[in-house]
């Protein structure tokens, strides 16, 4: 019987495999950076913050600290980073909307892997009751992090403040729909 995927995975990033890394980093960012915009961090942050996951996922797989994961790599890259976005919000004395803490403690078990797929899942299932212009809006500056002023141009908006109230109100509306 052969190894379990994510331990295959696991003893690729050890050896520090180039492709691997890449198709963990592309097949996450976007899931990520939907999943970090509910903290209200800006776009630099959130993509610094999956850099440092990514950074930490590789030098966690090449010290050996997760030879025994149960849990998906995704759901690990995303624990560190929900811990890593969790320090930085306490560094700006932000406070936090959904305690994790007893979990940022825990080593990841199986269980915490279907509590953020289930995050995933409704986060998923929401974005699409928005309406075509904010799943736009949302889409371009998350998934794609284009600038506001490529989406102004590209969506044709009279100017970037109207922009950014729209975006506001997106993303908003998405919180409360998850919220329900």
């Amino acid at each position: 019987m052969g190894k379990p995927n994510h331990l295959l995975i696991i003893e690729k990033l050890k050896k520090g495999d180039e492709k691997t890394i890449h198709s963990i980093y592309v097949e996450n960012k976007n899931g990520f950076s939907l999943f970090a915009a509910r903290y209200n961090l800006p776009a630099d942050d959130v993509l610094d913050t999956y850099q440092d996951s990514i950074i930490a996922l590789c030098e966690n797989a090449k010290k050996g600290t997760i030879d025994t994961l149960e849990s998906s790599i995704s759901t690990y890259l995303f624990s560190i980073g929900k811990y890593m976005i969790y320090k930085k919000l306490k560094s700006k004395n932000k406070a936090v909307s959904i305690d994790y803490d007893a979990q940022l403690t825990q080593v990841i078990e199986d269980n915490e892997e279907d509590e953020n797929d289930n995050e995933m899942i409704l986060l998923q299932n929401n974005f699409k009751k928005l309406g075509e212009q904010c799943q736009k809006v949302l889409r371009l500056f998350y998934y794609e992090e284009k600038k506001l002023d490529a989406i102004q141009i590209e969506l044709n908006y009279t100017n970037k403040d109207v922009l950014k109230s729209q975006k506001s109100r997106c993303l908003k509306q998405l919180k409360d729909l998850i919220k329900k």
